[in-house]
């Protein structure tokens, strides 16, 4: 009866882990059952947590009778394997856990041969390989020594003892439900608040058909005068990320400020001006971008303290920011797309080297001197630079899900 409350829960709480270790608490309960009650009651807490599963997560008919399948055979031959190793009179021992820990993997391997020819076979495509099955072998490791140590506890402490311990291994279960939760809903938060960004920085690319290219060049420069630098990935990521956004605030601009020919009025450089707040308030309207909205903010300062918008200076602007200065420069001044007439590698870091100390940074100016050094046009000059490739909004998702 506890084994039969704990397949049903086992069922109930069965969550689809992102990680490599997963702790399955039907496989331990199927696992027991046929150490202590034998293959009939082992085939029986399988079809119990599979009917469990299959009405909390609303699993198709197909899809049911093959994960039955794949339930049932590895648990009655992991069952037979104790009965024929262990018989009853030879427990206590450390053979015992032994041919427990080998039905455990006798399981584990039948059900995924089960799980990769339905894979082949029915839905047509590759079967899962040894890659795959090393990646869960770490779950095969940690339910296995689990259900040996359940196995311990029983015979030890009797179903007192086993009723506690599962108690324990779903209440972990539970909190891996919760941690799943909070990953998929951050994952949603990612996906929805970087599709906003970058459906503003499309548009923006409408109207100024250099923004979308000059970001991801931007982004891309910055990530590597970080990376030269020592800065950490943490830190490099946050450069990119606020390359590829630092110009943001631009969509808040009246169209005229962004045609080309154009003079502009003492107006006009005034709403310029006011860019990288009005960038920064976007992004920290958002929420989670805080770091990048300062960077955002202080792009456009000088060392001098000349800059806009809060005149910083020096050791005051933040250390991304000054290499997003360096960065945007530089691409301002080799780009094909720009306003002004565009400049080669050379000329452009000589033009970097004149207002370094005032305008820039100068070590980040000799970084990316030293960056372009032996590089190709292709680099040195980030025409074909691609927006949605430094983007990469899978990547930005998946590992926020990871983060959760």
């Amino acid at each position: 009866m506890v084994l039969a409350v704990g397949a049903v829960v086992a069922g109930v709480m069965v969550v689809s882990v992102g990680g490599r270790a997963e702790v399955s608490g039907s496989f331990i309960v199927i696992l027991l059952a046929g150490a202590f009650l034998g293959p009939t009651s082992a085939c029986a807490a399988a079809i119990v947590a599979e009917l469990a599963a299959t009405r909390r997560i609303k699993t198709r008919p197909y899809a049911f009778a093959s994960n039955l399948l794949a339930a049932m055979l590895p648990a009655l031959a992991a069952a037979n394997l104790i009965r024929l190793l262990a018989p009853n009179g030879a427990r206590q021992t450390l053979g015992f856990y032994l041919v427990v820990a080998a039905a455990g993997a006798l399981c584990f391997l039948l059900s995924f041969a089960i799980a990769a020819t339905y894979n082949q076979v029915l839905n047509h495509r590759a079967a899962l390989d040894l890659e795959t099955l090393r990646a869960h072998a770490p779950s095969l490791v940690i339910n296995t020594l689990l259900a040996v140590a359940g196995a311990g506890i029983y015979l030890r402490l009797g179903l007192d003892g086993i009723a506690f311990a599962l108690s324990a291994v779903f209440a972990f279960s539970y909190m891996l439900q919760l941690v799943e939760r909070a990953r998929g809903r951050s994952q949603q938060y990612v996906a929805l608040s970087w599709g906003v960004l970058a459906g503003l920085m499309r548009s923006l690319d409408i109207r100024d058909q250099r923004a979308a290219r000059h970001a991801a060049a931007v982004a891309r420069f910055a990530r590597d005068i970080a990376a030269a630098v020592g800065m950490s990935e943490r830190q490099r990521e946050l450069a990119h990320t606020a390359g590829l956004l630092h110009d943001i605030g631009h969509f808040a601009l009246s169209d005229r400020v962004a045609e080309r020919g154009r003079t502009l009025t003492d107006e006009d450089w005034v709403a310029i001006h006011r860019h990288p707040a009005l960038g920064a308030d976007m992004l920290r309207d958002l929420g989670n971008y805080g770091p990048v909205a300062e960077i955002v903010l202080a792009h456009h300062e000088r060392i001098d303290g000349r800059g806009y918008p809060n005149g910083l200076t020096g050791d005051q602007i933040p250390e991304i920011a000054k290499i997003i200065s360096v960065a945007e420069v530089y691409d301002t001044i080799t780009a094909s797309d720009t306003y002004r007439t565009q400049m080669s590698s050379f000329e452009a870091l000589t033009e970097l080297r004149r207002v370094a100390g005032s305008q820039l940074d100068a070590r980040y100016v000799e970084v990316l001197g030293g960056l372009l050094t032996g590089e190709s046009v292709e680099y040195r000059h980030a025409d074909a630079a691609d927006f949605d490739s430094e983007l990469d909004m899978e990547r930005r998702i998946r590992e926020a899900g990871a983060h959760a």
